[in-house]
């Protein structure tokens, strides 16, 4: 189908047949949210980019190949899972378990003048002088460290030393993130931000079980949203609705191994509308077409299947890029890299004109 015309056709007559049917039930439906297209930005660990305004910019502006230029995503997730010293933030990622002290490192890092948070509201500053004000504000959703299980020596909240094998030290050390996170955010006083919700790291609930129900709690009490993105048949995946959790994103997790079949993306489309769950792009630098290995076409089979699924007419959309897959995408000079951009890029503008229930 001609690709000007595909966005002038109603969602009806492009999404196929038995999806249009499994839509029309309520029970079958992805999920969607105020955030159609979530940039998942890795940034705090020393292991990582600075995030200066510069590199933002292929993450909040696209230019097409005819130099016309557009926003591109309309929220951002900001995580990490370990400080790239030895500490992690979520099971797996390091040896130890990271104390108040990293915490409150990684928080110095988020909110570091020049880089992450603040430099994304100077890129989007510097992008309006040159295509005007957004006609939507670019919300932000804040990864919680998650207080581990068999962590003794934390740290000290309001005189009492908390021990993570207490469930109720553990709500009290996330309510303490979130108010920092909170707290740091209002002072900061961004001009192009809005602080939508928080996101939890730990992308199974194998080691903290049930312990999202009780932080949702305080996140809805500050009106914000509790976002998640489990792994590919993660543990507590089906039950997303149960932990507390106000969205949750389906990662298909096929980019990665080539040895998985493309109709895992099928699957994964099944499983999210089964679940109400909303769907997860993935890509990295290995996307890019003259890369060593390159996997170029598992990215372009995501752009297709999503087509083929209506991910992009009807589900909020999670994009993982590595961590900085559309900064190379950017800088290369390979036409067929500027090809797949600009046709993921005119999905993405498209999307903001379509009118998507929320509920």
């Amino acid at each position: 189908m001609n690709k000007i015309l595909y966005f002038l056709v109603p969602f009806i007559m492009i999404v196929p047949m038995h999806r249009a049917k499994a839509q029309n039930n309520q029970e079958y439906k992805y999920k969607t949210s105020k955030i159609r297209d979530l940039a998942l930005i890795y940034q705090g660990g020393a292991h990582r980019i600075d995030w200066t305004p510069d590199q933002f910019i292929p993450y909040v502006t696209h230019q097409f190949a005819d130099n016309t230029k557009d926003w591109l995503f309309d929220g951002f997730l900001f995580l990490e899972f370990t400080d790239g010293k030895g500490y992690n933030y979520a099971y797996g990622y390091a040896k130890k378990q990271a104390r108040k002290v990293e915490w409150e490192w990684l928080l110095d890092r988020l909110f570091e003048k020049g880089k992450a948070l603040d430099a994304l509201d100077q890129c989007i500053e510097n992008q309006k002088k040159e295509i005007g004000e957004p006609q939507f504000k670019h919300k932000i959703i804040l990864g919680i460290a998650i207080p581990l299980p068999k962590q003794k020596d934390w740290g000290i909240i309001n005189g009492d030393s908390l021990d993570f094998n207490h469930q109720s030290d553990q709500i009290k050390a996330s309510k303490w993130y979130i108010d920092q996170l909170i707290s740091r955010f209002k002072k900061a006083k961004y001009k192009n931000l809005d602080l939508s919700g928080f996101y939890w790291v730990d992308e199974d609930i194998a080691t903290c079980k049930d312990l999202p129900k009780y932080v949702s709690q305080y996140i809805h009490s500050k009106k914000k949203e509790f976002v998640w993105i489990p792994y590919w048949k993660a543990k507590g995946y089906d039950q997303w609705k149960e932990l507390g959790f106000d969205i949750a994103y389906q990662q298909p997790n096929h980019f990665f191994t080539k040895d998985i079949p493309d109709s895992r993306l099928d699957e994964a489309c099944d499983v999210a509308l089964n679940h109400r769950m909303a769907m997860e792009f993935e890509c990295d630098s290995k996307a890019l077409y003259d890369s060593d290995g390159s996997s170029y076409d598992r990215m372009l089979t995501y752009i297709e299947r999503f087509e083929r699924h209506g991910v992009f007419e009807a589900s909020a959309i999670a994009y993982y890029t590595g961590s900085k897959g559309f900064i190379d995408m950017y800088k290369s000079t390979s036409p067929e890299d500027k090809k797949i951009m600009d046709r993921l890029a005119r999905h993405i503008v498209a999307r903001r004109s379509l009118k998507i229930v929320t509920k």
